[in-house]
């Protein structure tokens, strides 16, 4: 076969991870308060940005076109940039493409301080969270789902290998293949079933699964333990300073992962977005309190326009300046643009809950939202994270909406939310002297078309925090 040399033209598409998508992809994560101290320290160290007077709003139309001109003409001067583009839109204000005049009404305001109080986002909540976005099918998000029950102050599996076989009702292989799954979310090393293996889990995901720390905390966990280095450094024949160094390796591990998540703690947070019913119709307004209206400083327009040697010599630093300012602010529009959007189309699909409340809610994943929205699933994963919405049933996470579901008995889907709300209400209303077994509550589900185990009905109250039946039982209570 006779080999030749060819040029050939290929046209295709390549996603190119370039500086401003990152700083797009990173506005679009932050919360409100997270956003307001980024613009706060970008209006500090940029001179070209600047925040834009509220009393603008307020000028004449006649003066506002004619500023309208002199920015076209500094504009057009500056060069090999095209700013015409930026200065169709030259603020990040998006008030009036987005909400209604009944958003600037005070009595339409945020709510007060008392209705935004939350709890700290629990470890449990935080695992569930990445499971439902894991892309495992419904049989090994169960299987997830008991493993996340089961995890203790510090993160790890109290059950064995076989007790999760049993309670989840599935084979050895299969349960592994989901526990390393879990081991791998954030924060890593959790479920794992001992010191031991959350270290290990943790040095392998830092490529470190063949090093020397590796086979200290393999080999010789209770010698580091106690600080026998010399021991430790005669076993593996390696010298006293690498072992002091992979000691200090180790040392930068997390041997409990569940630290950091508060149990019983509450914080306030600013929402990020409120949804109002006006009418008969719910609208979503966005929170721009705080996020201030930016635009591209007059001085560094008229510099931009000046002639000779010294601005030449300047133009490339302005132009720099320029440009970071301009894609701060459309990175701002498209991150508020995108929570809009995403939070419209949850709520299309949750309207029932705005109206009725938690039992209400429906099995939602982001692929439901991403594609009436289309978007990528990520995009909405990010524009959902730290993210509150003040609705008219109370304060929420964006990301509580996403629920996985049960299969009623007519064949209708019903969020798990909906269920425990729904074991909240029958416990409400037990008798205290004989309160409900587990298998009880799952009889009454039954009479209401939600066919459920003894021991989902268990995992749920548990994770309620709802005592069992022997210890709601008040027998003196009509004495």
């Amino acid at each position: 076969m006779a080999l030749e040399i060819r040029l050939l033209q290929r046209l295709a598409q390549q996603l190119v991870m370039t500086p401003q998508l990152q700083q797009a992809i990173k506005l679009l994560q932050l919360s409100h308060l997270d956003l307001e101290g980024l613009i706060s320290q970008e209006l500090q160290e940029n001179p070209a940005l600047e925040e834009s007077p509220t009393e603008e709003e307020a000028q004449p139309e006649q003066v506002k076109e004619k500023e309208k001109t002199r920015e076209l003409e500094a504009t057009d001067k500056i060069g090999s940039v095209d700013w015409q583009d930026y200065l169709e839109s030259h603020s990040n204000a998006i008030h009036g493409s987005l909400t209604s005049e009944a958003s600037r009404d005070e009595d339409d305001g945020f709510p007060s301080w008392e209705n935004t109080v939350t709890r700290t986002e629990t470890l449990q909540d935080h695992l569930v969270w990445q499971l439902r976005l894991s892309g495992l099918d419904e049989r090994q998000e169960t299987i997830g789902l008991h493993i996340i029950g089961n995890l203790d102050d510090r993160g790890y599996l109290e059950l064995s290998l076989d007790e999760l076989c049993r309670v989840a009702e599935t084979i050895p292989e299969e349960a592994e293949q989901v526990l390393k799954r879990i081991h791998l979310f954030d924060p890593v090393g959790v479920a794992a079933r001992d010191l031991r293996e959350c270290l290990l889990i943790q040095l392998e995901n830092l490529d470190l699964g063949n090093s020397l720390a590796a086979r200290i905390v393999s080999d010789h966990l209770s010698e580091l333990e106690s600080r026998r280095y010399e021991k430790v450094a005669r076993s593996l024949g390696v010298s006293f300073d690498e072992v002091m160094a992979a000691a200090h390796e180790i040392a930068t591990l997390e041997p409990k992962p569940a630290r950091g998540f508060g149990e019983d703690q509450v914080r306030t947070v600013i929402p990020d977005v409120t949804v109002r019913k006006i009418g008969d119709e719910y609208v979503v307004f966005l929170n721009d309190e705080g996020v201030p209206h930016l635009r591209i400083s007059s001085l560094y327009r008229r510099l931009a326009g000046t002639e000779g040697q010294e601005a030449a010599q300047a133009r490339e630093y302005l132009e720099d300046k320029v440009r970071a300012a301009t894609w701060l602010i459309k990175s701002i529009q498209w991150r508020q643009q995108t929570l809009y959007r995403v939070t419209q189309s949850i709520f299309k699909f949750q309207c029932n809950f705005l109206d009725h409340g938690v039992g209400q809610l429906k099995p939602m994943v982001l692929r439901d939202v991403a594609e009436d929205i289309e978007m990528h699933e990520s995009t909405v994963s990010r524009a959902t994270a730290n993210k509150y919405v003040h609705t008219p049933q109370g304060l929420y996470e964006l990301k509580y909406f996403f629920q996985s579901g049960l299969r009623k008995d007519n064949g209708e889907d019903v969020a798990s939310e909906s269920v425990r709300e729904k074991i909240r209400g029958l416990i409400s209303t037990e008798d205290p002297m004989k309160p409900h077994s587990d298998q009880d509550l799952a009889r009454l589900l039954s009479n209401q078309a939600i066919g459920i185990a003894r021991r989902t009905v268990a995992k749920y109250r548990e994770a309620m925090r709802i005592l069992p039946s022997s210890k709601r039982r008040q027998p003196n209570l009509r004495r």
